[in-house]
C-alpha cells in the first residue's frame, strides 16, 4: 500500500509514504488521486507539502501500523549552490507525528541536528484548500459549485474559507503556538530554524476543519493523544482476543479488530461501521450490516447501533431519483455538497435490494446472540415496514425479491456485486433487470426464519400479535424455499444460479454467490452439500480464496472487479454458511487459502479484494485500487475465529453449540471474551490424534455449552 490514511469518527487524512497531501502523483506510487483532509465528503486540505529550504525531504520510514496515529521520518537531499554547500545530506532528521481526535488533526514536525557543525535551513509546508466535493474529486462528475476565497494570513494561524452551493460555509484553520513560524497570503507557512550539533526544534499544529461556523475544539496535543489511546486500549480489552500456534492468524485477527475499531462512526445511536478508506468512510447499507453482523461475537452493541442508524434512514416515500420506497432500507449515504443540492441522489441513495433482508437478518441474529429481544420491540415498526417491502417486491416481480433502478444516477446492479458486468449469463450476455439475486433470496428466507422463533418468545399475552406474526413468516419462508428450490437449481452444474433475469430464465454462471445464502437453511441438505463440495473445487477456489466467479466461465478474468478476483468478506459470508451447516473440512480449506494470502499483504491486512490468479503466480496478486482498510474485509478473520469454533449460539434455547475444527498447521487455538448471552465465553481448541479436543475456561452467558465434534470431549 503507497499511501497512508488516518481516520478517526467522521475526519480521514489521505496522503503520500511522505506525509503529504499533494496534488499530483509521484514516481513509483500507486495509482491513486484525491490525497487530502476530508470531512463530511468534502476535501477541505488538498495541498500540505513539507519542505526543508524549498525541497521535498527524502523519505526514510513511513509506519502504518496504527490508523489513528502516524510517524514519518525523513531526512534532507544534499544541497549546493555554485560549489558552496548549504546542507549536507542526512544532516538533519524529520520526525512528523500526527493523530486524529475530536475531529481535530494534530501534527508535531521534530527537527533534530545530526551533523557535527551548527545547522541553519527553512522549514516550510504549504497549504491549500479547495473544499472539493468528494463526488469531484473522484472524477465522477462535475456540477454547480460554490466559491473559494484566498488564505488570510494572521499571526499564529492560517484560515481557509468556502461559500458552498447549498448554503453551508465551510472552512479550515491551521493554528500554532510557534511565534518564529510566519504564514503568508500565498498559504506557505515557513519556519526558520537554527541547530546546534544534537540539538531538537518543534513545530506543533492543529488543522481544523468546520461546517457551518460550527468548529472542533482543540485540547492540549498530550491530552487528545492520551484521550485516543485510553479509548483503543479499552476497544482492545474489551474484545475477544485470540492465540494459537499459528502466529499470523493471531496478527490478522489483531489487524482486523484494531481497523474496524478505526472504521467506526458515531452519530449519536453508538458506533457503526463505516464501509472503507479512503473512498467510504460513510454509512453503507450492506457494508455496514454484513460487518455489524461480522463483529457479533466481539462487539454486539456494534450491531445494535447499525440497526438504529439503518431505521433512523429507512424510506418513507416512493422517490424514483434516490430509488427509494417505503420500508427499504439505504444503501449509501453522503453529506457532501452535491448530494445536498441534489446533483447526485445520495442523500442518502437507497439503490440496494440486499439491504433491507439484512437489516432484518441482522435484528433477529443480535437476539440469537444477545438474548436481548426488547431490541425487537424497539424496531418493530421499522421490521414491520422493511417486512412490509420486502414482501410488495417479492409480489411486484413474480415471487423473488428483485432490483430494477429507477434513477437517472443510480446504479444498475443493486446487489453487493454491483459493477455493470457482473451479471453475465454463460452465453455473454448481461442479464436484463429486473434481476432476483441467489443470495437475497436466502437472506430473506433466514432473515424471516429467525424472526419467527424471535417472535413466537415476544408474546406476553394470548393476542398480542407476535404469536400470529411469527405464524405468518414461518409460512412465507416455507413458500419461498419451494419457489426456490424449482427456480434457481441447475441439475447440470449441481450448483445454483447466480440469478434470475427480466424474463424467469437463470444466469447460469457459476459464482461465489449462492455461498451468501449456504447458511440461510433455504438449500435442500443434499443440494448444500453440493454447493460445499463446489465452493473449495478448484475452478472457484484460487488456494487463496474463493473465487467470485469459476474459471472456465464465459465471463470469468481474475482481474476484474467481480467477475474472478477474491473477496475477503464474499469468503466470510460462505465461511458462515459452511460452518453453520457443519462443513468443517470446507471451511478449513478457505480459512487455510485466506491465512495464506494474508502472508502477503502489508501488515497483515486484508484488502478489499485481490486478483483470482492461483498460487502458481506465487503470491495474491493486487487489485490496484482496493479499497484498505475496509471493513467488512477487517471483519474476515473474526468470520474465521467463528468458523474455527464451529460457534453457534441460540440464546432462545439456552444453549451455545462448538463444532471445533483447525486448519492445517494450526494445532492449538484459543479465544477469550466471546461476547454471547449476558456475559463472555473463553474457549481453548486443541488438536488430537483422532479429532479436536474443546475446552470451555470461563463461562458467564448462562448458556449451556454443547460440543458436537465426535471426536472432542464433553465440556
Amino acid at each position: 500500500m503507497n499511501y497512508r490514511v488516518l481516520k478517526e469518527n467522521d475526519l480521514f487524512l489521505l496522503t503520500n509514504l511522505a506525509g503529504d497531501v499533494t496534488p499530483e502523483q509521484t514516481a513509483g506510487e500507486e495509482q491513486l488521486t484525491g490525497y487530502g483532509l476530508y470531512r463530511s465528503d468534502t476535501r477541505f486540505l488538498s495541498r500540505m507539502e513539507l519542505l526543508v529550504n524549498g525541497r521535498r525531504p527524502i523519505v526514510l520510514a513511513s509506519e502504518a501500523d496504527q490508523n489513528y496515529a502516524a510517524t514519518v521520518v525523513l531526512t534532507n537531499p544534499h544541497m549546493e549552490e555554485d560549489g558552496k554547500l548549504i546542507l549536507w545530506r542526512e544532516s538533519v532528521e524529520l520526525r512528523r507525528e500526527r493523530f486524529i481526535y475530536g475531529d481535530v488533526l494534530y501534527e508535531t514536525v521534530r527537527m533534530t541536528n545530526f551533523s557535527p557543525q551548527p545547522l541553519d535551513f527553512e522549514l516550510a509546508i504549504r497549504f491549500e484548500a479547495d473544499f472539493t466535493d468528494m463526488f469531484v474529486v473522484r472524477g465522477f462528475m462535475g456540477g454547480k459549485l460554490g466559491v473559494a476565497h484566498p488564505p488570510q494570513a494572521a499571526p499564529g494561524e492560517l484560515r481557509f474559507a468556502y461559500d458552498g452551493s447549498d448554503g453551508i460555509a465551510r472552512a479550515l484553520r491551521v493554528v500554532w503556538d510557534d511565534a518564529a513560524a510566519v504564514a503568508g497570503a500565498d498559504g506557505v507557512l515557513r519556519r526558520p530554524v537554527s541547530l546546534a550539533p544534537g540539538a531538537s526544534a518543534e513545530l506543533s499544529l492543529r488543522l481544523l476543519p468546520s461546517l457551518a461556523g460550527i468548529e472542533p475544539s482543540p485540547l492540549r496535543p498530550a491530552e487528545a493523544l492520551a484521550r485516543l489511546e485510553a479509548e483503543y486500549a479499552d476497544w482492545r480489552d474489551g474484545s475477544c482476543s485470540v492465540r494459537s500456534d499459528r502466529p499470523l492468524l493471531d496478527a490478522l485477527y489483531e489487524r482486523g479488530l484494531m481497523d474496524l475499531r478505526v472504521l467506526l462512526n458515531d452519530e449519536g445511536l453508538g458506533r457503526f461501521p463505516v464501509a472503507g478508506l479512503p473512498w467510504y468512510a460513510v454509512l453503507f447499507g450492506r457494508d455496514s450490516l454484513i460487518t455489524a453482523l461480522q463483529l457479533l461475537p466481539i462487539r454486539p452493541e456494534t450491531a445494535l447501533a447499525t440497526l438504529r442508524m439503518m431505521a433512523r434512514w429507512q424510506g418513507d416515500r416512493h422517490d424514483a431519483w434516490r430509488d427509494e420506497q417505503p420500508g427499504k432500507i439505504m444503501h449509501e449515504l453522503r453529506r457532501g455538497e452535491l448530494a445536498a443540492t441534489d446533483q447526485v441522489p445520495f442523500s442518502p441513495y437507497y439503490g440496494t435490494v440486499d439491504a433491507t433482508p439484512l437489516f432484518l437478518l441482522l435484528a433477529a441474529e443480535y437476539v440469537r446472540w444477545t438474548g436481548e429481544a426488547e431490541a425487537l420491540r424497539e424496531l418493530k415498526p421499522h421490521l414491520e415496514r422493511a417486512l412490509q417491502w420486502v414482501d410488495d417486491n417479492a409480489a411486484r416481480y413474480g415471487g423473488f425479491v428483485s432490483y430494477h433502478s429507477e434513477s437517472a444516477k443510480g446504479i444498475a446492479n443493486q446487489g453487493w456485486k454491483d459493477s455493470a458486468d457482473s451479471i453475465v449469463h454463460r452465453e455473454g450476455e448481461y442479464a436484463a433487470t429486473p434481476i432476483a439475486l441467489v443470495e437475497v433470496q436466502g437472506y430473506v428466507y433466514r432473515a424471516k426464519s429467525q424472526l419467527a422463533r424471535q417472535f413466537a418468545g415476544l408474546s406476553e399475552e394470548p393476542g398480542d400479535g407476535w404469536d400470529e406474526w411469527a405464524r405468518r413468516l414461518e409460512a412465507e419462508a416455507e413458500a419461498l424455499r419451494q419457489r426456490f428450490e424449482a427456480a434457481f437449481w441447475l441439475e447440470d452444474e449441481s450448483y445454483y444460479a447466480i440469478a434470475l433475469d427480466r424474463d424467469g430464465r437463470p444466469v447460469r454462471s457459476v459464482t461465489s454467490n449462492p455461498g451468501h445464502a449456504l447458511s440461510s437453511g433455504l438449500f435442500a441438505p443434499e443440494r448444500a452439500a453440493a454447493v460445499a463440495r463446489r465452493l473449495v473445487a478448484p475452478d472457484l477456489f484460487s488456494g487463496y480464496g474463493i473465487r467470485t466467479m469459476a474459471a472456465g466461465q464465459t465471463g470469468y478474468n481474475p482481474m476484474s472487479y467481480h467477475d474472478g478476483s477474491v473477496w475477503p468478506h464474499d469468503n466470510s459470508m460462505c465461511l458462515l454458511g459452511l460452518a453453520e451447516q457443519g462443513f468443517a473440512a470446507e471451511a478449513a480449506t478457505v480459512v487455510e487459502g485466506l491465512l495464506a494470502s494474508a502472508a502477503h499483504f502489508e501488515g497483515a491486512r486484508l484488502p478489499e479484494l485481490f486478483c483470482g490468479y492461483g498460487r502458481d503466480a506465487g503470491k495474491p496478486v493486487r487489485y490496484p485500487v482496493a479499497c484498505s482498510p475496509q471493513a467488512w474485509a477487517a471483519g474476515t478473520p473474526l468470520v474465521m475465529l467463528t468458523a474455527m469454533l464451529g460457534l453457534r449460539p441460540d440464546c432462545a434455547d439456552g444453549v451455545v453449540a462448538l463444532s471445533p475444527s483447525l486448519p492445517d498447521g494450526m494445532d492449538r487455538l484459543e479465544a477469550k471474551g466471546i461476547r454471547i448471552g449476558k456475559g463472555r465465553l473463553d474457549v481453548e481448541v486443541r488438536r488430537e490424534r483422532d479429532g479436536f479436543r474443546a475446552v470451555v475456561t470461563a463461562n458467564t452467558t448462562g448458556l449451556a455449552v454443547r460440543c458436537e465434534a465426535a471426536a472432542a470431549a464433553p465440556v
